[in-house]
């Protein structure tokens, strides 16, 4: 762990990685991008008005402008995620699936608690 390497508590990380967060985000307002070396972009862009039609009702709806914030991610960590999936990929996706079939288990048999068809509690 961070505060354990370096020699600080995990009070003194959180406050330290909440700092840089919130300074990113700053920097982000006051510029529209910040580029983060190793790491990736993050970057405020305009999506214009649209017309929208409510699914419910058929309703034309006008859905505003508005800033949304994009991420692209830089060069190594790309690389990174590449060889992770490669590398991991197929073992991920049996995990995935043993997971779900235990989950379904514990549903149709009673969870954790014997609620029969309720999702277990979580502690």
């Amino acid at each position: 762990m961070i505060s354990e390497e370096m020699g600080l508590t995990q009070l003194q990380t959180k406050d330290i990685v909440q700092r840089t967060l919130d300074e990113i985000t700053r920097t982000l307002v006051a510029e529209g991008r910040i580029e983060l070396r190793n790491f990736g972009v993050f970057e405020i862009k305009r999506h214009a008005p649209r017309k929208a039609r409510n699914p419910r009702t058929g309703e034309k709806v006008d859905i505003p402008a508005k800033n949304v914030v994009t991420f692209k991610p830089g060069k190594e960590m790309e690389e990174q995620v590449r060889q992770f999936e490669i590398k991991d990929s197929e073992s991920a996706a049996n995990s995935e699936r043993d997971e779900d079939e235990e989950d379904d288990d514990d549903l149709t048999n009673g969870g954790q608690n014997g609620e029969s068809g309720t999702f277990p509690r979580l502690a």
